[in-house]
């Protein structure tokens, strides 16, 4: 078996990178969005009625219960996990000898936790992903990095460290099941746009208005926006083929397979990337691309091939790709016109989608399990071939056997979401005792159902919703801005990820419904009401229309947005918009059904609690600490997060890597002196 030490060791890493993402982005956005004047104060999701302090923690599991160990209320404590998070995962990512379990058990419980009191602005599908693939690093970490690993990956001899170090066999296992949560997520993502109906994903027209509704386009998006018709139809194909048609083939045994389709992935995760800010997500599933290569893509296969052994491989995989892309040509009937434009068009009907879909989910899922049987069959072999004493190979049998039971019970939990793709094979492909199992299970979501933008928003325009304050009934309304979301016609919008800006966010799933449906925008009007600093921290402060003294009232309006034509790109507005109507009525801080309403969801309260049961000197240091990173904007506290690393990754290959060597140079410089 090809080694993928070196392939896994770059995964960690790069999902510390993500967590420190995370981690960095959630912590900046605490008090806006959980503090005792943010939107959403976390201390009501703590108002739990046990007493005993396990009844608690089983109720809600988190490390914000030991808030008042330490001394804290329930917001800083979640400065403190969330800081702590970051200095871990920066640790991670800096140094291999920091990817190991304990390391990735206490990522993953701290953000666990922070999730846990996240409410709406945490109910994002990167968020479980990033919880579901935190709890696979933890079962494919190390529990300790070896010493030439670890130092090769500051920039020492890769190759060396990857011989030096021979891939364990539970390693193929645990990274197999990280292909299969790839797998899930492309395939799912493709197959619910399809399964929902909607006609622009059947139609191939749902890039026409994506560009233009999507949360947070960027820059670039103008110009995708205005490419020509056949181009964005193709590249609609492009993404089906990519996600139903390629992930199927992440679990070929022929590495050439795997290793074409992780161009194929990567290339769509950047397209993605430079035309929207979808915040880590994106990011996450380039990570997650890892998992189809071994160190031979890094190393090259040398000599261990013959000639013609390399040559089948080649044509194999030649083959596999020309049959998948005819069939794809054919299903979605590509073809060239004279005029050397490339047509596409869905041939297939919704009626034959549904009956293939139904006998496909089954069939994948048992390829997905003979895969899987194949990996444990060699991972076992691998144990009996491994040279050693006794005892090292008896404790690696056991260890690979619990592995295996571990990647079996995960695989079967797995299939609850995944059957779930189809009604048809809800109870045919899941055994009653094991979705009974992921019910018990799914609040740690160890296991997710996936599926992105079932339905295409903002065909006629994109919905926006605009607030506006005044100290008057009669006017004049001045309009609040936000830092990312569009709202000036004539404000470009930046690159955000891997940002994550939860209250743009939010608005834009606010735009799709009524405030009814979005209880939490009346706590955000009463903040602005009451000009709470920390939640205008999340909107433009520089263009805060009432920055000495908040409106009196404050009402909200929907919007449709649309880009401007292309022959308007000289002209700096970038939108046009129309009224379309009212959103929410005139509130003001005094008006009693909000107070009352705020009162009955506990955001708010007539009891402070007393200062003198918290620690003051401790939030005094965290509140410190919050003040040097506020005073960054978020887009380039994450650059320069990521340029410290760097630098640090880059200075420690310039210093001995290990103790060996600093040996080695100091008895050639003694053999000098002599």
């Amino acid at each position: 078996m090809a080694e993928i030490r070196y392939s896994r060791n770059l995964f960690l890493r790069c999902i510390n990178l993500i967590y420190l993402f995370a981690f960095t982005s959630f912590y900046i956005q605490i008090p806006g969005l959980y503090g005792e004047n943010g939107i959403l104060p976390a201390r009501t999701q703590m108002d739990i009625k046990e007493t005993d302090f396990a009844a608690k923690l089983q109720k809600k599991p988190t490390l914000l219960w030991f808030a008042s160990y330490l001394g804290l209320d329930t917001e800083h404590m979640m400065d403190l996990l969330a800081l702590l998070g970051m200095f871990l995962s920066l640790s991670g990512f800096v140094s291999q000898k920091c990817c190991t379990k304990p390391i990735f058990a206490a990522l993953w419980s701290l953000y666990y936790s922070l999730y846990q009191v996240g409410q709406i602005f945490m109910w994002f599908q990167w968020d479980i992903l990033l919880l579901e693939t935190g709890f696979l690093c933890l079962l494919l970490s190390p529990w300790r990095q070896k010493g030439s690993s670890a130092s090769s990956s500051s920039g020492g001899s890769k190759k060396q460290a990857a011989i030096s170090n021979a891939s364990s066999p539970a390693d193929y296992i645990n990274f197999w099941l990280v292909r299969w949560l790839l797998f899930r997520l492309m395939f799912s993502n493709a197959v619910v746009k399809l399964t929902s109906g909607c006609p622009t994903w059947w139609s191939l027209t749902a890039l026409n208005v994506h560009f233009e509704s999507m949360v947070i386009p960027t820059p670039i998006a103008w110009y995708f926006h205005h490419l020509p018709l056949w181009i964005l139809k193709l590249g609609l194909a492009y993404s089906f083929f990519a996600e139903i048609f390629v992930s199927p083939l992440f679990f070929c045994p022929i590495k050439g397979v795997r290793t074409t389709a992780f161009f194929i992935q990567v290339f769509l995760q950047l397209m993605i990337i430079i035309s929207g800010n979808y915040n880590f997500f994106n990011f996450l599933i380039f990570a997650l691309c890892f998992s189809l290569l071994d160190d031979d893509f890094f190393y090259g296969e040398g000599k261990k091939s013959t000639a013609l052994k390399r040559f089948s491989k080649y044509l194999a995989t030649i083959i596999i790709y020309t049959v998948v892309i005819f069939a794809f040509i054919k299903l979605y009937g590509i073809k060239i016109t004279p005029a050397g434009i490339i047509e596409s068009k869905i041939s297939f009907k919704p009626s034959d989608f549904d009956v293939s879909l139904g006998r496909a989910v089954p069939i994948l899922a048992a390829l997905a399990f003979c895969s899987l049987a194949f990996t444990c069959l060699r991972s076992l072999a691998l144990v009996f071939s491994q040279t050693g004493t006794t005892v090292s190979k008896v404790m690696s049998l056991f260890s690979t056997l619990f592995y295996i039971f571990t990647a079996l019970a995960l695989f079967s939990d797995s299939l609850v979401p995944f059957s779930n793709l189809h009604p048809a094979t809800e109870n045919t492909t899941v055994h009653p005792e094991i979705r009974q199992f992921h019910n018990k299970l799914s609040h740690l979501h160890l296991t997710n159902s996936y599926g992105l933008f079932r339905r295409m928003t903002g065909v006629g325009g994109r919905p926006e919703v605009i607030i506006e304050g005044a100290n008057n009934l009669e006017g004049p309304w001045v309009e609040y801005h936000f830092k990312y979301k569009p709202g000036d016609v004539n404000t470009t919008l930046p690159f955000v990820a891997p940002h994550t800006p939860r209250l743009d966010w939010q608005m834009w799933f606010a735009s799709l419904g009524t405030y009814h449906q979005n209880s939490w925008i009346m706590s955000l009007t009463y903040r602005l009401l009451t000009g709470s600093k920390e939640v205008l921290a999340l909107m433009d402060v520089q263009r805060n229309p009432f920055p000495v003294k908040p409106p009196r009232y404050i009402t909200a309006s929907l919007y449709h947005y649309s880009y401007t034509p292309w022959k308007s790109r000289d002209k700096p507005a970038t939108w046009t918009r129309k009224k379309v109507g009212e959103y929410f009525p005139i509130f003001s801080k005094e008006h009693p059904p909000l107070l009352d309403y705020l009162r009955n969801l506990k955001i708010l309260q007539d009891d402070k609690r007393k200062k003198s049961q918290l620690s003051s000197i401790f939030i005094d240091y965290l509140n410190g600490v919050r003040s040097v990173f506020a005073a960054m904007e978020p887009t380039y506290l994450h650059l320069s997060l990521v340029i410290t690393c760097l630098a640090m990754i880059m200075f420690g290959s310039l210093t001995p890597t290990s103790s060996g060597q600093g040996k080695q140079q100091q008895q050639k410089s003694k053999k000098k002196n002599k």
